[in-house]
């Protein structure tokens, strides 16, 4: 068993009657990671976050947590005490405040004193809600609520955060509070699976992400990865002049896999393979070749983007 993942599982399936929701999922996510979960709606994802969770029975199939079988009886009580479960619309106590509902939940988790009391200071410092800590819930802000949820589900300090559609219907600046509050997470070692639709949120955080579709996991891989493998990528280049000079440089380097001469009179669009380090190259290459370069824009197709054309390739 490999000892640095934190999560693995092999022939992962659950079918409800004659639908099988999550078939056959083989998945792998290193400790330390944010690993991003994207798919529409009805791909599995929240069911295999669930069954990640102990929420949900598989059908059939391992899950391995920290090279640990996870099951979902009562005899891996300690493994399950590393994870914390969000999900979807989690129902907050309005009736309580800010303070008695996460002493609630960490006595739950059996926080004796003193630790309990620094712990409940540590996490409302954390989540940007100690000046509420005595304000009831239902005065708080959809945004607000949210990060009180996330609160509820570190309490305890797990080292495996499951997020199931954590910044779904929050305005901007509450999803850059969360955003945030997850980057924190991550550099104090958790590691975090994280279900969005908000693609542009997960292009900020996540190490590796994962695609859905009718149950499979279509693809799985570091984002960088993903990038060169499935982003279009393209450099606007100008010059003074040396446009010949320009495209001769051009043909010969490898990872230019194609040009085209724009309605600009000096400036090419380049098709380009490579990632920003070897765009950096190139651009070093054309100065060097004293090549007088008057702009150089390096531009990369977003998530959603590479998320859309995958979704167009496994419907053809």
């Amino acid at each position: 068993m490999v000892k640095d993942l934190a999560i693995r599982t092999c022939g992962l399936l659950k079918q409800f009657d004659k639908h099988i929701a999550v078939n056959k999922v083989d998945l792998e996510i290193s400790a330390g990671e944010v690993y991003g979960l994207i798919g529409p709606n009805g791909a599995g994802k929240t069911t295999l976050i669930r069954m990640l969770a102990t929420a949900e029975e598989p059908t059939a199939g391992e899950i391995y947590i920290f090279g640990h079988p996870l099951h979902g009886d009562r005899n891996n009580f300690h493994l399950k005490r590393c994870l914390g479960y969000l999900p979807d619309n989690y129902p907050l106590y309005e009736e309580l405040t800010v303070w008695e509902y996460l002493d609630y939940f960490a006595r739950l988790y059996r926080l004796q004193q003193p630790h309990r009391h620094r712990r409940l200071h540590e996490v409302l410092e954390l989540i940007q809600l100690a000046n509420k800590r005595n304000c009831l819930i239902s005065t708080l802000s959809r945004g607000m609520k949210q990060r009180l949820s996330l609160a509820r589900t570190i309490i305890h300090e797990p080292i495996l955060l499951l997020l199931d559609e954590p910044v779904s219907g929050l305005d901007p600046i509450a999803r850059t509070q969360f955003r945030e509050i997850i980057k924190l997470l991550r550099e104090v070692g958790m590691t975090i699976f994280i279900s969005s639709h908000v693609l542009s949120d997960l292009e900020q955080l996540c190490t590796s992400v994962g695609i859905m579709e009718f149950g499979y996991l279509v693809e799985s891989a570091p984002l960088e990865q993903l990038y060169q493998r499935l982003a279009h990528q393209q450099i606007l280049i100008s010059t003074l002049g040396k446009q010949e000079e320009l495209l001769e440089e051009l043909k010969n380097h490898p990872l230019v896999k194609s040009w085209e001469v724009t309605n600009s009179k000096n400036t090419i669009k380049v098709d380009f393979s490579g990632n920003q380090e070897d765009c950096a190259n190139l651009l070093r290459s054309l100065v060097q070749a004293n090549i007088p370069i008057t702009q150089f824009h390096y531009t990369q197709e977003d998530l959603e983007t590479v998320f859309l054309k995958l979704g167009h390739k496994q419907a053809s």
